[in-house]
């Protein structure tokens, strides 16, 4: 039985040197112009921690930082729980990949916690906004030559879609779509870190400019469980992102993830450099 392309780029062999190390290779499924997609950077950082023999509860939060382009072939990632309490885990993770000077250097950090989640009150301050039903929505053509990793994800964009027309004329940042996996798949920690970052850079909405960017830096905050992703399995979820605030070659980006039920499964927020 064929592998789904996203556990395919996911894969990741255990290393005989310590636990937490593993050994990679970049998707061509899920490449972006120069180099891997982010979201799926970031999603195989998180699956070396959900790897971890050690590993205690499920992810709460993870925050990826893009020290350095990731080239094409095989990399490392080293994911170490440096604290571990009752009922948390604190994590640091590092991707590593061997240079043209046949040296190993570090391109991307990140941390994560996990935790064992128990029953509380809870509320949702922040419910899903009222929009169509994704059978209602028309999906996003497919992207441009070279950017392969949108070839894999259903988009079915509300407002907010890219740019018909490069004027400069934007006036807003926010977006809001329909998205899943193009081949269908269960949802789970791994797929929704990568689904928290396949929205397009929120300054060319809001300039109508193409201009260069380049993501520094990706914190996701997971608000579910797998009991809770098992019942959203392969269905819809909802994506928000808008741009807060753009200034001196940098701006930031929020986003929500809502199922079709109205949940809200996954926060985010990313700082993004951009150039003129």
């Amino acid at each position: 039985m064929k592998r789904h392309p996203l556990d395919q780029a996911l894969d990741l062999a255990h290393s005989d040197l310590q636990a937490g190390h593993f050994f990679g290779a970049t998707s061509p499924d899920y490449w972006n112009m120069v180099g891997p997609f982010g979201g799926m950077t970031a999603a195989v950082m998180l699956q070396a921690v959900l790897r971890h023999p050690d590993l205690l509860g499920e992810p709460v939060a993870a925050t990826v930082n893009f020290a350095a382009a990731l080239g094409e072939g095989a990399f490392e990632v080293l994911a170490v729980p440096v604290r571990t309490n009752r009922s948390t885990q604190h994590w640091t993770i590092q991707m590593s990949q061997t240079g043209a000077d046949g040296k190993l250097h570090v391109t991307t950090t990140g941390t994560a916690v996990t935790a064992l989640r128990r029953e509380t009150w809870g509320t949702n301050d922040f419910p899903m906004p009222e929009v169509p039903s994704p059978s209602a929505v028309e999906p996003m053509k497919i992207g441009p030559k070279g950017v392969e990793w949108v070839r894999h994800y259903e988009m079915r964009p509300i407002i907010g879609s890219i740019p018909s027309r490069w004027d400069g004329s934007g006036e807003a940042s926010e977006t809001r779509m329909w998205l899943r996996d193009a081949e269908p798949r269960p949802l789970d920690f791994a797929a929704l870190m990568a689904l928290s970052d396949t929205f397009y850079p929120r300054v060319w909405l809001r300039r109508a400019t193409p201009v260069p960017i380049g993501t520094v830096s990706l914190t996701t905050y997971f608000h579910t469980d797998a009991a809770l992703l098992a019942e959203v399995g392969t269905g819809y979820l909802l994506g928000r992102a808008t741009g807060q605030q753009f200034r001196n070659g940098y701006f930031d980006q929020a986003a929500q993830l809502w199922s079709e039920a109205g949940a809200l499964l996954a926060t985010s927020s990313q700082i993004v450099y951009f150039k003129e």
